[in-house]
């Protein structure tokens, strides 16, 4: 078993990456998004409590979203976990850390996906997906065929994020470096940090992740 935490900018690649890991390795994506859609939704003790705090307009704790974390690692996954949006704080790594110490489990590697600023701008500013299965185009790498149909599934639903344009991508890189500066320097420290091309070709990354996973 196999205990990792991904980071990366918006747009690095993280979830394509964290979805090979789950085909692969049959390791379990914790996303805390989905942790607590998948909580409200569930009807459990845990999910009514998260459902009131979000009724409520209030922040969840990092203490419910551990919880949420305890649940799901107590379920069980052959592979492992993926740590996908948490933690994002010091405290919330030493939060992590008790919870897999009392689960007699370790984080086995901590992988950043390092990316060129300006390339990742002109990498996302050109994306869009498909919305009838989710296919993902790029204007200059990989566009939508000459007749605007998905080669996937034929849609000509053309979707585009709202702030995939420069000025929101720069305000968001900036956020994330701000609060993930600590925490390269706090996994640094620890020995457990290691640091991929984020923008190489998407099999070069699995072979780079690949390496450290199974050295």
């Amino acid at each position: 078993m196999t205990n990792i935490i991904l980071m990366g900018p918006p747009g690095a690649g993280k979830g394509t990456q964290a979805r090979h890991l789950v085909d692969q390795r049959n390791m379990v994506q914790l996303s805390t998004g989905d942790m607590l859609r998948d909580a409200q939704a569930s009807g459990s003790e845990m999910g009514k409590k998260v459902a009131t705090i979000m009724a409520e307009g209030k922040l969840v704790t990092d203490e419910v979203v551990i919880g949420l974390i305890r649940e799901k690692m107590t379920a069980g996954a052959d592979g492992g976990f993926i740590f996908d949006g948490f933690p994002r704080t010091l405290a919330q790594a030493d939060a992590l850390a008790a919870l897999l110490d009392e689960m007699g489990q370790t984080l086995d590697a901590v992988i950043e996906m390092e990316v060129d600023d300006a390339a990742l701008v002109a990498r996302i500013t050109g994306r869009s997906t498909c919305g009838g299965c989710g296919e993902v185009y790029h204007d200059e790498t990989k566009p939508w065929a000459a007749d605007g149909k998905c080669t996937n599934c034929g849609s000509t639903d053309v979707k585009r994020r709202a702030d995939d344009n420069e000025d929101s991508l720069k305000t968001r890189l900036m956020e994330y470096y701000k609060k993930t500066s600590p925490l390269l320097g706090y996994y640094y420290a620890k020995g457990s940090l290691s640091t991929i091309d984020g923008l190489a070709a998407i099999d070069q990354v699995q072979g780079s992740i690949a390496g450290i996973l199974d050295a």
